[in-house]
């Protein structure tokens, strides 16, 4: 199978949990309840997983970043997360750039 951008874009838009910013130890976690993160992690920190992979550029753009995609990988719960091959061929292809799309919200 083909991998291309459209098909990784799909992927990280179907990646699950929530992640918050723990201030208390300065790491990101994951769960997969907005009510489990406890009184470390503000309300408006939390972040829909299919969010958080993606960074505001200029406008409509998003970067979807390795970095945050790392964070993610580094949790060690991949199919819980729906980490799936169109990800770990976009993480494995560190010498291409990082994808830039225009993200808008579409009501089906």
């Amino acid at each position: 199978m083909r991998i291309t951008s459209e098909l990784i874009c799909q992927a990280a838009d179907l990646l699950n949990g929530f992640v918050g910013f723990n201030r208390k130890t300065g790491q990101h976690i994951v769960r997969f309840s907005e009510d489990s993160f406890g009184m470390d992690v503000a309300d408006d920190n939390i972040t829909p997983t299919c969010e958080f992979v993606w960074q505001a550029s200029d406008g409509d753009t998003m970067t979807l970043k390795r970095a945050l995609i790392q964070l993610l990988l580094d949790q060690n719960i991949d199919d819980r997360l729906n980490i799936t091959e169109p990800l770990r061929v976009y993480m494995s292809r560190g010498e291409l750039p990082e994808i830039c799309a225009v993200r808008r919200c579409v009501n089906s």
